[in-house]
C-alpha cells in the first residue's frame, strides 16, 4: 500500500524476494499536465510493470466493501509506505501480523507527512527509517525495527528521499523475516512534520543564511522556493551560504548574492518562469541583476 515514488523500491523488494503479493494499493490517477490527461502514481506504474493486481479506492474510512475486500485477501501482512490514506481500525486488523509502516524518520521524531524535509529544516544531524506496527494514531504505533543515516551541510531532499526509500525496503523484508518484537515508542520526543504547500518555498529574507540554506535543500524539488525578482517569481535550485551584510532581501554583487537577516546567501542555480533551469553565471547572462536591486 504506498504512492510515490518512495514506496516503489519497498514494492519491487517485496517482489524480488518471492513475496507473494495478493495486491497492490494506491492514489487513484489523477488528472496532470496542461491537457489535464489522468495519470497514474508511481506505485501503479510499478505494480502494472510486475504483473501485479492493483486497487484504487478513493477512500477508505466508511467504505465497507473495501473493507470486505481487504479481508477477503487473507494476508499475512501489509506493508505500506506513504500511501495518502488512513486506514481503518477494520484494515489495521485484517492482516495476520498487521500492518507495517515504512516511516521515514527515527520515530517518535518527525511523525506526519513530511519527515525527510522537517528533518532538513531543523538542522538535525541524522534521520532514518523507522519500521512500525500500525495502529489507530499517527505514527504512533510500536517499533519493529529502525536504522540512522547522516545529514550533512550538503544534503538535500532529494538525495535523503532516494537513501531513505532504499534502506526502507532493505528494512521491511528483514522485519518480514526476522519478526522482531514490538517496541513501544518513547513517551517523550515526539515531534510533527505537518504537510507542506507551495507558501512554505517562499524564501523569507529577514532569516538567517543558514536556515535559508536548509530551506533550499529541504524543499528541492518539491514543493520547491522561490524568491519574486520584480514581477517574476523565481525558482531557486541551489544555493550557498556566505559572509555578507546589507538590508535582507538586498542583492550585493553582480553574482547573486543576496543579503539574509545573518550573512549572505549565493543562489547558485535557479529558473526563470517558463525556462529552462540555468546556474547563475547563465542566468545572468540574459538578465543581469545589479547590486542594489530587492529580492522579496
Amino acid at each position: 500500500m504506498g504512492s510515490p515514488d518512495f514506496a516503489v523500491p519497498a514494492l519491487r523488494a517485496l517482489h524480488a524476494a518471492g513475496h507473494h503479493v495478493a495486491a497492490v494499493y494506491c492514489q487513484p490517477p489523477r488528472p496532470a499536465g496542461r491537457g489535464q490527461v489522468l495519470r497514474r502514481c508511481p506505485v501503479h506504474v510499478a505494480a502494472a510493470s510486475l504483473g501485479l493486481a492493483v486497487r484504487t479506492p478513493a477512500r477508505l474510512r466508511g467504505n465497507e466493501e473495501a473493507a470486505a475486500a481487504f479481508a477477503a485477501l487473507g494476508l499475512d501482512a501489509a506493508v505500506v509506505a506513504a500511501y495518502g490514506l488512513i486506514l481503518p481500525p477494520p484494515m489495521l486488523a485484517a492482516p495476520r501480523r498487521g500492518c507495517l509502516n515504512i516511516h521515514a524518520s527515527l520515530l517518535p521524531r518527525w511523525r506526519g507527512a513530511a519527515p525527510i524535509q522537517a528533518a532538513i529544516l531543523a538542522g538535525d544531524r541524522e534521520t532514518g527509517v523507522t519500521i512500525m506496527q500500525m495502529d489507530a494514531g499517527l505514527d504512533t504505533g510500536p517499533m519493529l525495527l529502525r536504522e540512522a543515516v547522516p545529514i550533512t551541510a550538503a544534503t538535500t531532499a532529494a538525495a535523503l528521499h532516494d537513501t531513505l526509500a532504499a534502506l526502507g525496503a532493505r528494512l521491511v523484508l528483514r522485519a518480514l523475516a526476522e519478526a522482531p518484537p514490538p517496541v513501544p515508542q518513547p513517551a517523550e520526543g515526539a515531534t510533527y512534520a505537518p504537510k507542506l504547500g507551495r507558501s512554505d518555498g517562499h524564501l523569507d529574507w529577514t532569516q538567517n543564511a543558514v536556515m535559508l540554506d536548509r530551506r533550499v535543500r529541504a524543499l528541492t524539488p518539491w514543493p520547491g522556493t522561490f524568491v519574486r525578482l520584480g514581477g517574476e517569481v523565481l525558482k531557486v535550485l541551489a544555493v550557498r551560504p556566505e559572509a555578507g551584510q546589507g538590508v535582507p532581501g538586498t542583492v550585493l554583487d553582480a553574482a547573486l548574492l543576496v543579503a539574509a537577516g545573518d550573512g549572505a546567501l549565493r543562489l547558485l542555480r535557479v529558473q526563470a518562469p517558463g525556462r529552462a533551469p540555468l546556474d547563475a553565471a547563465a542566468f545572468l547572462r540574459g538578465r543581469p541583476v545589479p547590486p542594489g536591486t530587492l529580492l522579496s
